[in-house]
């Protein structure tokens, strides 16, 4: 039996993966946890075969709990779950150690297939982010400016593009407001950007958010 902890803040959403696991004879889900706290605490008591994990955990990311769980966990296998397109966050997924990502839209159709996949020694990327990596692995590939910016400051910098006001970024993160100014103002540093609105125009630029 295939046991799956699925980690996500939004309940709707593990009952939808729950019911289409629950379709498959030899899967169970058989922990939920709705923040990064409560995945090293289920983890602490039980045994899993695969970690779904959502990109988007309230508090500490779904990335930074990711490169925790490759250094306590490291023989569980971890497949990115998010809303985000794989130009935005799913190089950084894989750099960090997950063995697939998936976006929610395609969960109906493609989460039971991605599971046996990374469960049998796998990985489970599309053809997009097969050919995004193969870019990165590429002998002419040049660093661009947002490969300097930690996970945190690349979630803000793209939900400022997206047109999210400070308080809405806050809300979404689990931050205080000055924490979003400051993440902000060290990401126009470290781009040498001058405003949101050059900001806004390199995100879209790059295509590092959907349109």
């Amino acid at each position: 039996m295939i046991r799956i902890l699925i980690a996500d803040d939004h309940a709707i959403v593990r009952e939808g993966l729950k019911q289409i696991v629950g379709e498959e004879n030899d899967m169970i889900v058989a922990g939920e946890a709705s923040n990064t706290a409560e995945i090293f605490s289920i983890l602490g008591k039980e045994n899993f075969q695969i970690i779904i994990l959502d990109i988007s955990m309230p508090g500490r990311s779904g990335l930074e709990a990711l490169k925790d769980l490759r250094k306590s966990y490291p023989g569980i296998p971890v497949l990115i779950l998010s809303m985000f397109s794989e130009d935005q966050y799913g190089i950084r997924a894989i750099k960090a150690g997950a063995s697939g990502y998936l976006k929610k839209v395609s969960a109906p159709t493609d989460l039971v297939a991605a599971i046996r996949k990374i469960v049998n020694g796998g990985m489970y990327i599309n053809e997009r982010l097969a050919e995004k990596l193969a870019m990165e692995l590429g002998e002419k590939n040049i660093e661009q400016l947002h490969d300097s910016l930690s996970d945190r400051e690349f979630q803000v910098m793209c939900s400022i593009a997206s047109g999210k006001s400070a308080e809405e970024i806050a809300d979404d993160l689990s931050l205080s407001v000055n924490t979003v100014y400051s993440y902000r103002n060290r990401i126009l540093e470290k781009m040498h950007l001058k405003s949101n609105v050059e900001l806004t125009r390199y995100v879209f630029k790059n295509k590092l958010i959907e349109t």
